[in-house]
């Protein structure tokens, strides 16, 4: 079924989802697991911030970056899930984008994502990264929400 699977992580609550739904398939399936978190030096372009913070938000995303994988890879060790990790850093282009392209340098049969839970105003605006993923994707997508609030999971 999947021998491979893509996990992208950005340190949210419904990636800490994504993280247990990797594990549980890995665990079944006996998979191959790569988990990613993707930076777009873009988000820190110069343009739109003055030069002398330019580089202190590009670390800063780094950082943030590092920690969602930090957080992945002890997840995983503590469930006796191995696993592959990799910092992506790009400039310009969506994190959809770069996720997608990911799935296809390393011959992944799945991605496995969180929602993020993005409002409705921020998803007109600038679209769901996982939504992108979902219609960009050569392979399925498993999505992961944050259930933690959820009242009525038939409503939400």
């Amino acid at each position: 079924m999947y021998r491979k699977i893509l996990l992208a992580v950005d340190g949210s609550n419904s990636s800490e989802w994504a993280i247990r739904e990797a594990c549980q398939l890995v665990k079944a399936l006996g998979a191959q697991l790569k988990v990613i978190n993707v930076v777009i030096e873009s988000a820190a372009d110069a343009c739109h911030a003055p030069s002398v913070y330019h580089d202190r938000l590009i670390a800063s995303l780094r950082a943030d970056g590092l920690k969602a994988l930090a957080h992945a890879a002890a997840i995983l060790r503590e469930e006796g899930v191995p696993f592959e990790e990799h910092l992506v850093e790009t400039i310009g282009g969506h994190v959809a984008a770069e996720i997608v392209r990911q799935a296809i340098n390393c011959r992944a049969d799945l991605i496995v994502m969180g929602t993020h839970g993005t409002s409705a105003l921020r998803r007109r605006a600038l679209g769901s990264e996982a939504e992108r993923v979902i219609h960009a994707a050569p392979v399925p997508v498993l999505l992961a929400r944050d259930r933690r609030h959820e009242e009525d999971p038939v409503a939400a």
